[in-house]
C-alpha cells in the first residue's frame, strides 16, 4: 500500500511521489529545516555512509532495484515499535519516514524542497499489520496532511497472496495491494496497485513490482529488494545504491516527465 516505497524502497510508510530530475549533491539531513532533535536528522559523517541521529541504532540496509538503498533504524525516544527509514538514490538522500508497529505511516520527510507529511488522528480504518497477518487481508482508510498543503484521504487494501520468495537468504511473503489517494474535492491524486513483500518479524513492507497512476500518466515501477545487509557486514548503512542506477539515468534522459519516487512512503 502507500507506504515508504520511495524510488523503489518499499514498505508501508511510503506513498509513491514524483521527484524532479536533475543533478543534486548528497544532502545532509542535519542541515535541513527539520524539527529540532528529529530522528530524521541523521548525517553522512563518513563519506558514503549514513549515521543515524544520537539515540538511534541502525539495524538493516536494503539495496533495491530502481537505484535505491534504504537504511532502517530505531530510536530510543520513540514509541516502542516505531521504525525509521532513510532512502538514497545516486544523487543522495531524498526521503525519510517513520512507521509504527502496525506499519502506519506516522510521518515522512521529502527533500528538494523539504516537506513533512503526517498521519491525521482518528483514521476511519487504521492500517493494521496485525490484521493482515491474522486474517490475510487488511483494509485501510486514513487521512494525510502536508505542511502548508491540503489534506488527502487514502483508501485501499493489502492482501497476502500465499506465495513466498527468498531473496539474498531472507524469506519474504508476497502481498498484493491497491489504493487510491483523493483530494478534498474528490479528485484523484494518485492510484497504485501491484505486489509488495512483508517480513513478519521485522514488521515492515518491502517494494515489489507495481503500477502508479496520477494525472500525469501511468508508470510501472520495480523496487524489488536485491540485497540485505546487516550490522558488521560490508555495505551496511551505505548511501550508495548499486542496482539499476545506469538504467535509471538512461530512462531519465529519454523521458519527458520526471522519474517517480516509489516512496511507499
Amino acid at each position: 500500500m502507500w507506504r515508504q516505497t520511495a524510488n523503489g524502497s518499499g514498505g508501508r510508510g511510503h506513498l509513491p511521489k514524483v521527484r524532479p530530475g536533475g543533478h543534486r549533491a548528497l544532502a545532509l539531513l542535519a542541515c535541513l529545516a527539520l524539527p529540532a532533535a528529529s530522528p530524521a536528522e541523521g548525517q553522512t559523517t563518513i563519506p558514503g555512509t549514513f549515521s543515524p541521529p544520537p539515540g538511534c541504532t541502525g539495524w538493516l540496509t536494503v539495496q533495491s532495484r530502481g537505484c535505491r538503498v534504504s537504511n532502517h533504524y530505531r530510536c530510543d525516544a520513540d514509541t516502542p515499535g516505531d521504525q525509521w527509514r532513510a532512502d538514497f538514490d545516486q544523487d543522495g538522500l531524498f526521503f525519510v519516514s517513520r512507521i509504527d508497529r502496525e506499519t502506519q505511516w506516522v510521518e515522512s520527510f521529502e527533500m528538494f524542497p523539504t516537506t513533512r507529511q503526517v498521519l491525521l488522528p482518528d483514521p476511519a480504518d487504521p492500517a493494521s499489520f496485525s490484521t493482515l497477518l491474522s486474517t490475510g487481508t487488511d483494509t485501510f482508510d486514513f487521512g494525510l496532511a502536508e505542511d502548508g498543503g491540503p489534506q488527502t484521504v487514502v483508501r485501499g487494501f493489502d492482501r497476502l497472496t500465499g506465495r513466498s520468495v527468498t531473496i539474498d537468504g531472507v524469506t519474504l511473503e508476497e502481498t498484493e495491494f491497491d489504493y487510491t489517494e483523493t483530494a478534498p474535492d474528490g479528485s484523484i491524486v494518485q492510484k497504485a496497485r501491484g505486489n509488495e513483500y512483508i517480513h513478519r518479524d521485522w514488521r515492515i513492507f518491502l517494494s515489489g513490482i507495481s503500477q502508479w497512476e496520477s494525472p500525469d500518466g501511468t508508470r510501472p515501477v520495480d523496487g524489488t529488494p536485491r540485497q540485505f545487509v546487516f550490522p558488521g557486514e560490508p555495505g551496511f548503512f551505505t548511501t550508495r545504491p548499486i542496482f539499476d542506477c545506469d538504467a535509471t539515468m538512461s530512462g531519465l534522459e529519454n523521458e519527458a516527465g520526471p522519474m517517480p519516487a516509489m516512496v511507499r512512503k
